[in-house]
């Protein structure tokens, strides 16, 4: 209002300058009720700005007058709502300091002041209670978030949550199939309903349930393929010894279509190229083990691959080893089997410089294992002798531990699969339940031959010969010096036995 009078006035003081400016002040009359009234033009002018402004004025303070009841009002509420801000936040603050009484005064007290913000005041009421250790509580903020729509989320996460605490298994579950059920859910209610029926083995369900929150968009294309993968390896492990055909038929689809989503999912493409060449199918097979290989080696890959084909020579096979290794040249399993291709091929020279490549790897128990091998294939056995004590206690490879020595690769229980569909779907990487039970698997270091240790010979303290002592039945004597030596000639070593195979050429297809 001030800055309109500040308008006016300078519009009346322009008009009147204007006027003295041209020098004539011009005439204005008025006549009203038998009253005639003569002046300037400036001074009418003024008049009127005068009573313009008086008038404005009189009518803003009737108005600040007749609102002065709201002002009040509105006055009350904002300072409500501050008292209710900070009583909320001294509740929060007093739940993260695990004060579970002080937090509860706080609720119940917010509950009265936060009446524009009662979602807030729930939740205050919810987490109180859980300070203090009160299930009743609990569950009854929790139940009183399902009459918003906008907290029905929250309190069904809360009531499962409460529901698994206690051990009802079953009324969680149906407030996570209530969550999903909402038009707006959350990723926690898929996940606890797959872990329940990943728990169960039921492979189909929870493939229907990843396909429900896809077209829901609940999860990413991505999480979602990576679980289908994985779940429909799972199922075909289960239908892969089943008495009726059809069973074993829908093993393998499901295999190779999990090989197929995920080439970079060893299990499943293990499985797949393992049916495949059961059904008479080893050049597919031999493709989606390739595929994988160049997607993600895994040591099961260069097995399954190998055993394939059981009617090749040595050489042979060490040419195809080395043919797929080339489909990822850069990566470490490819640079390991390198070293076993020449291995197997009886190349010592080409093994060795191949295990140039491993020189920065970690000394692992394989590692040490492929070393020893390398050294004793070369002749160098006091080298290989280093290798496998360094093997001995070097630490184990998880991917290695995926092989069981009877022959089959990932020999997974159904809740290993339930973990590794969990885990996978999620992050893209493998688990090694085989490695936390501890449980037997390949031996990573190689069984050389008995006359490996004869091969050695002895040293002297001189660095030549070894000096033998002949025993004798009475001691030598203070001053005596001992007799020297016989010079008999050193009898040779045994003839060694013939060389035992290669750890990789002594697996059998199962």
């Amino acid at each position: 209002m001030i800055r309109a009078g500040l308008v006016v006035l300078l519009v009346l003081a322009l008009a009147v300058a204007v006027l003295a400016l041209t020098g004539d002040p011009g005439r204005a009359n008025l006549v009203w009720l038998g009253w005639r009234v003569d002046m300037t033009a400036a001074t009418a002018v003024l008049l009127v700005g005068a009573g313009a402004l008086l008038a404005t004025v009189i009518w803003r303070t009737l108005i600040w007058i007749l609102e002065a009841p709201a002002r009040s009002e509105r006055a009350r509420a904002e300072a409500r709502r501050r008292q209710a801000d900070e009583v909320l936040t001294r509740g929060f603050l007093a739940v993260a300091a695990g004060d579970g009484s002080e937090a509860r005064r706080l609720a119940g007290k917010a509950a009265d002041l936060a009446v524009e913000a009662p979602g807030l005041a729930r939740i205050l009421a919810a987490q109180a209670a859980e300070a203090a250790g009160d299930p009743a509580a609990m569950h009854a903020a929790y139940t009183a978030m399902l009459g918003l729509p906008e907290m029905r989320l929250a309190g069904h996460k809360g009531l499962m949550q409460l529901a698994f605490s206690q051990g009802d298994r079953d009324g969680g579950l149906r407030h996570a199939e209530a969550a999903f059920g909402e038009a707006r859910t959350t990723r926690w209610a898929w996940r606890a309903l797959l872990e329940a029926r990943l728990e169960i083995g039921d492979w189909d369900a929870a493939l229907d349930l990843v396909k429900r929150a896809l077209d829901r968009k609940v999860v990413s294309p991505l999480v979602a393929e990576r679980a289908r993968a994985a779940l429909l390896a799972a199922r075909a492990a289960q239908l892969e010894h089943a008495p009726e055909p059809r069973a074993r038929a829908e093993a393998l689809d499901s295999a190779v279509e999990a090989a197929r989503l995920q080439p970079g999912f060893s299990p499943g493409v293990v499985m797949a190229a393992r049916l495949l060449a059961r059904d008479g199918k080893a050049q597919r097979a031999a493709g989606a083990l390739e595929a994988a290989w160049k997607a993600q080696p895994h040591p099961a890959l260069y097995l399954a691959y190998r055993d394939l084909r059981t009617d090749e020579t040595p050489k042979a096979r060490a040419a195809r080893l080395m043919a797929l290794a080339a489909g990822n040249p850069a990566h470490r399993e490819s640079r390991i089997l390198y070293v076993e291709q020449a291995l197997i091929a009886g190349d010592a020279a080409g093994a060795a410089e191949a295990a140039r490549a491993l020189d920065g790897e970690p000394a692992t128990a394989r590692i040490a294992g492929l070393m020893a091998r390398v050294a004793y294939a070369g002749g160098r056995p006091d080298e290989a002798r280093v290798w496998m004590a360094r093997g001995m206690s070097a630490p184990h490879e998880p991917d290695w531990s995926d092989l069981d020595p009877e022959g089959r690769a990932f020999a997974y229980h159904a809740s290993d699969w339930a973990r590794l569909v969990a885990t996978f779907a999620e992050t893209g990487e493998l688990i090694h339940p085989r490695l936390e039970r501890r449980e037997r698997g390949l031996p990573e270091l190689p069984e050389l031959p008995l006359t490996y240790a004869d091969q050695a010979a002895l040293l002297g303290p001189d660095g030549g010969e070894p000096v033998l002592y002949p025993a004798h039945e009475e001691p030598f004597g203070d001053d005596e010096p001992p007799p020297a030596p016989p010079s008999a000639p050193r009898p040779a070593p045994p003839a060694p036995r013939p060389r035992e195979a290669p750890l990789g050429e002594r697996r059998e297809v199962r």
